[in-house]
């Protein structure tokens, strides 16, 4: 990283260059996660043409969810080795062109395959697109744009409640998934506008093979373990109380697809002002403190969320709420395991390890679907989501911290 860069006086060049990065892994991640969120909110309705249980749908999230280290480890080595930008575009393409041929598929084996296929293009984007960002920003303001470019997840569902609302009543679910073919244009805006991370070109000049670089990443196994449990605990939190609330609004309590988008949508603008308001508070306190507290108050509102009368300005109110805290957390991250991470292995460390924490959680909308048979959705999800809450909030506070490291060669901070 240059000295304008840990001062936070870029040139007007590099404040463009970092602009535009924002922008593109903001939007590579908002659109990754319209394409997930899309199945969140037509399970019943695909089930129902493939002849299947909610529950066996519920699978189908949990192969994108499986796969999703896979594409870590292929498109974040390739990130380590030959650089940010081109994974990222290869990466962006794939998962578009499976999103187009989900909305084709004539069976529920050939949409299982093409979910399992997607998960890997979803592995992908996360990794490489946060390191870019987090590498191309000034060190002052990591903490704000890290919740920035996390809440691209909410927008992404956000998007996917609008596309619920408007284009399935008229035309069905598989339309909804041909949108889902937009972010190949993306990769446009990356050829054209953002250039290639100066951190990573530090780290591949001191780099000289292959066996240095796992020499490294060996190193650093301790910090990787931390950073799995860390991370799965997060899933837990958000696939926990978002993957099947679009279900539980229409299963429990009877509101039709209109409603369900509405306060699905005003959950997520909850989403994205925690967000980003907790990773400014991060900047100022430290990535931890923002973490717990966010975790913590997410626990304090279970009851109200899951046990709201079913009357929409109350729901939608405690909806949004939850949805602040768990994504107030969630905003953090970014940040935090990539100042947490080596710089000879960021392209890889931190993705990687987020999608083994995903791996961890993929089971959760699945247990809650069928715990749902004996609690209900409300009580399956606020069950998952206060265990995950209150456990995440002691892994946060006895981990480590790394709170504005310099991204300099082997500078993981402590």
């Amino acid at each position: 990283m240059s000295g304008a860069q840990r001062t936070g006086a870029l040139s007007i060049e590099d404040r463009a260059n970092a602009r535009n990065v924002v922008v593109a892994g903001f939007l590579g991640w908002t659109l990754d996660a319209f394409d997930y969120f899309i199945l969140t909110y037509v399970l019943g309705q695909v089930a129902a043409e493939f002849h299947k249980s909610v529950a066996a749908m519920t699978l189908t999230l949990t192969a994108s969810l499986v796969m999703r280290p896979v594409g870590a480890v292929i498109f974040g080595l390739l990130a380590d080795r030959y650089g940010r930008r081109l994974p990222l575009m290869f990466d962006v393409l794939f998962y578009s062109a499976v999103e187009i041929f989900s909305g084709f598929a004539p069976s529920y084996r050939i949409f299982f395959i093409l979910r399992l296929l997607y998960g890997i293009g979803m592995g992908g984007e996360w990794g490489v697109g946060a390191s870019l960002v987090m590498e191309s920003v000034p060190v002052k303001w990591r903490g704000l744009l890290s919740g920035v470019l996390q809440e691209g997840y909410a927008l992404g569902n956000l998007l996917a409640a609008v596309a619920f609302w408007t284009v399935f009543p008229h035309w069905g679910w598989r339309p909804m998934f041909f949108i889902g073919g937009l972010p190949a244009l993306l990769t446009l805006f990356i050829r054209t506008k953002v250039k290639e991370s100066e951190a990573w070109k530090t780290e591949a000049v001191a780099r000289k093979s292959w066996r240095e670089y796992f020499r490294a990443l060996a190193g650093s196994w301790k910090r990787f373990l931390y950073i799995i449990g860390l991370l799965a605990l997060m899933n837990c939190m958000s696939h926990g109380t978002q993957d099947l609330y679009p279900t539980f609004l229409q299963k429990q309590h009877s509101f039709d697809p209109r409603v369900t988008a509405v306060i699905s949508a005003i959950s997520m603008v909850g989403a994205i002002v925690g967000g980003t308001l907790f990773g400014l508070y991060s900047d100022r306190r430290g990535r931890r403190r923002a973490m717990v507290t966010a975790a913590l108050l997410g626990f304090v509102l279970i009851p109200a969320w899951v046990f709201a009368p079913p009357i929409v300005p109350v729901m939608a109110a405690a909806a949004f709420l939850m949805q602040f805290m768990v994504q107030g957390a969630w905003g953090v991250i970014p940040v935090h395991i990539n100042e947490l991470s080596p710089g000879s292995v960021r392209g890889f460390l931190p993705g990687f390890a987020y999608q083994l924490g995903v791996l961890i959680a993929a089971p959760a909308p699945w247990i809650e679907a069928l715990m749902s048979r004996h609690l209900g959705y409300g009580g399956a999800m606020g069950m998952l989501a206060g265990a995950a809450f209150l456990i995440g909030a002691i892994v946060i506070a006895a981990g480590p911290e790394a709170h504005r490291v310099a991204f300099i060669s082997g500078g993981s901070g402590g």
